[in-house]
């Protein structure tokens, strides 16, 4: 039988896979957003992921995602997406190594959310 310090420390055990999970949960979902964006934004400069872009005006040209820090490190080798200009929710869900930089279109309006 088990005894009352083993049911406890399973219990626990419990608690704190469920919290990690959770907290995976948040990261892969965007903890954090940015709206309104017309220019070239360093979004973060750390680590993370970015999640969704949504484009709120078209504009006449595409956006493009970088994974980089500062808009000089943003170069087509840290391309990581471009977004059409076209209205709507776009699900890019990608990791960055260093950090995130988005490019509006001519004349677009943006939001995005990222971890």
């Amino acid at each position: 039988m088990a005894s009352l310090d083993d049911i406890l420390t399973t219990a626990k055990n419990i608690v704190i896979a469920l919290n990690n999970e959770s907290q995976t949960s948040l990261q892969i979902a965007g903890t954090k957003n940015a709206t309104g964006m017309t220019v070239q934004t360093v979004v973060s400069a750390n680590p993370g992921r970015i999640v969704v872009v949504s484009v709120i005006v078209a504009g006449s040209t595409t956006c493009s995602i970088y994974d980089a820090s500062s808009v000089v490190t943003a170069t087509a080798s840290r391309l990581l997406a471009t977004i059409t200009n076209t209205i709507g929710i776009y699900v890019v869900n990608m990791p960055v190594t260093y950090g995130i930089v988005v490019t509006p279109g001519t004349g677009m309006t943006i939001a995005v959310s990222y971890s």
